[in-house]
């Protein structure tokens, strides 16, 4: 394979990545099989998200996904890449084949209804094509063709109605692989429309309960074992082995993970364990349920403080930015807030990358062939171009009025508050055209107070002089801030962690006439214990009767600002209404 057909391959896998980012939320709804837990497209976009550093060198992406496999879907994909990423010396049809070999090879128990379905077509017409022959358009119908299969090969898929959430996955990134590698840019039928139903879970689907854990682990053994996919499967259910040059990736669902680690140690070192307990999610059909009366779905940017899960229980699409650390590239959302923070005590240079111009317009596309309107609820103008850039998209693709786009001058917990009230706002039934009028008053009645620890950050962020930070550290200020549509504002200097609360609560005390109505969000970087312990308590008590949210700071503002930062966030809901 020449230098341009492997530069060629590298702008693909990065658009394929991208595209499937933009349809990880309709592959978590869809998600029954082998567990109904809602995280397929979460797993995917974890795991492959080192498929964006293609441009660095392939074989960093390649060592990287040896590392950031997660759950089932997620470490069969990475079984793939880690062979098909390898563009230099071959051609995409023997890459294609070993990574499918290497895929089903990795799985104790292999099932056709699955992203291996997907697999194995590519590479059957693969076979049968010539490289520089390929069709767009062909390669698309063969994989749509394989996707609907699955439903018909799995009970499970069967009695959902719906089509395999991995599968599906595979099926969006390569389908903006070979537009980008045949260079056949063309308009093509939206995937709501392609899969139709197959997307719906139906109603009377009820995932079955479960008890186990889910265990990511990874395995230094001394010595190559080749029945070693045997034994790790033996010890529980759903096992994925993915070897790697640092060791052998193990994936695995138990109900008692501490015996499980017993016996793995068995077979080697143990390290990089983590194990979550599985709870079945609510289906499609509740989570559509639940939100059916909203004429208008709210979409608001990650680099509002509002966690994955808390958008997903509010309706809320969220737009990331990445976080960049080491050597480590991961959507805002699903980046470890504890790891980040360890990182940058380390001296770690991190930092943060907004999403390409081109995954970004991919969002506003996707949400409008999903939902009847959109309400883009944008980081301020003062601290990102998304406005702009949302503003000109709807100009050119917006023809029928479906996406509105607000400039709400916040950033951090402000713009979480702003869309959590709005999201509500909108399942009570209201129009859009109120929706986003209830949205505009909000973004000018929040109210948001950052306190910073530490100064040095903002100077490692070029945010403040040296100087300035280096005198302010020495005095031990701490500047309290506000961001809003004129940007940063400083709204004074303390000394100590006492005074912050007390700043914070001095300004939420002329709110405790609206307490009822009032929600508040305390975030937190590196210090939930001593927000959980003494800050929330301290609010309860001014205001006893508010919604009161512990969650973490925004990792954009906490990358800027550092650990030790918090902040405090509210606005009354009646006052918008």
């Amino acid at each position: 394979m020449n230098t341009v057909t492997s530069q060629k391959c590298i702008a693909a896998a990065i658009a394929g990545y991208e595209n499937l980012t933009v349809w990880a939320d309709l592959l978590d709804r869809i998600n029954v099989f082998p567990v109904a837990d809602g995280d397929t497209g979460m797993n995917l976009r974890v795991s492959l998200a080192p498929l964006l550093d293609c441009a660095e060198g392939v074989e960093v992406s390649v060592t990287q996904l040896a590392a950031s496999g997660r759950g089932n879907s997620g470490n069969i994909a990475v079984a793939f890449f880690q062979e098909f990423l390898r563009f230099t010396g071959s051609e995409l049809a023997e890459r294609a084949k070993q990574g499918r070999k290497k895929a089903w090879n990795s799985i104790a128990n292999p099932c056709k209804g699955t992203m291996l379905a997907v697999f194995d077509t590519l590479c059957s017409l693969l076979d049968e094509v010539e490289e520089s022959e390929l069709e767009f358009l062909v390669i698309r119908k063969r994989l749509q063709k394989s996707v609907f299969s699955t439903e018909q090969q799995l009970p499970e898929l069967t009695d959902a109605g719906v089509v395999d959430s991995g599968a599906l996955g595979m099926f969006c990134f390569f389908d903006a692989f070979f537009q980008e590698f045949t260079g056949q840019k063309i308009d093509v039928t939206p995937v709501m429309e392609l899969f139709g139903d197959s997307l719906c879970v139906n109603v009377s689907f009820q995932p079955p309960a479960t008890d186990e854990y889910c265990v990511e682990a990874r395995l230094v053994t001394k010595v190559q074992d080749v029945n070693l996919l045997e034994s790790v499967a033996s010890l529980g259910n759903s096992a994925v082995v993915v070897p790697g040059d640092s060791g052998v990736k193990v994936h695995l669902h138990t109900r008692t993970p501490e015996q499980l680690r017993d016996k793995l140690a068995l077979l080697g070192d143990v390290v990089d364990w983590s194990d979550e307990v599985m709870n079945p999610v609510k289906t499609g059909s509740e989570i559509t349920n639940n939100f059916q009366k909203n004429q208008i779905r709210i979409m608001s940017d990650a680099a509002g403080s509002i966690p994955l899960e808390l958008a997903r229980a509010n309706g809320i699409i969220l737009l990331d930015s990445y976080i960049l650390a080491g050597n480590q590239a991961k959507p805002e959302s699903l980046f470890s807030p504890e790891q980040l923070y360890v990182l940058m005590k380390s001296g770690t240079h991190v930092t943060t990358a907004q999403a390409s111009s081109h995954e970004r317009k991919l969002h506003y596309q996707a949400a409008i062939q999903q939902y009847e309107n959109v309400l883009y609820l944008c980081t301020g103008s003062a601290f990102t171009g998304n406005f702009l850039m949302a503003m000109d998209w709807t100009k050119v693709h917006d023809t029928d009025g479906q996406f509105t786009v607000l400039d709400t001058g916040a950033a951090s917990g402000r713009l979480a508050v702003i869309a959590l009230l709005t999201a509500r706002f909108a399942t009570e039934g209201a129009s859009a055209e109120e929706v986003a009028v209830y949205a505009r008053k909000l973004s000018h009645q929040a109210e948001e107070y950052v306190f910073i620890h530490e100064l040095k950050y903002l100077v490692a962020g070029g945010r403040l002089s040296k100087v300035k930070g280096f005198f302010g550290d020495l005095l031990n200020m701490k500047p309290v801030i506000c961001p809003g549509f004129g940007g940063v504002q400083k709204m004074g200097v303390v000394r100590n962690n006492e005074a912050q609360l007390d700043f914070a609560c001095r300004k939420i005390e002329c709110h405790i006439g609206d307490g009822a109505a009032l929600l508040v969000l305390l975030q937190y970087t590196d210090n939930k214990e001593w927000l959980l312990k003494t800050v929330e308590p301290q609010i309860r008590r001014w205001v006893p009767r508010a919604e009161i949210l512990l969650v973490p700071l925004s990792l954009t503002s906490g990358v800027h600002m550092g650990p030790g930062t918090w902040s405090i966030a509210f606005a009354s809901c009646r006052e918008a209404a």
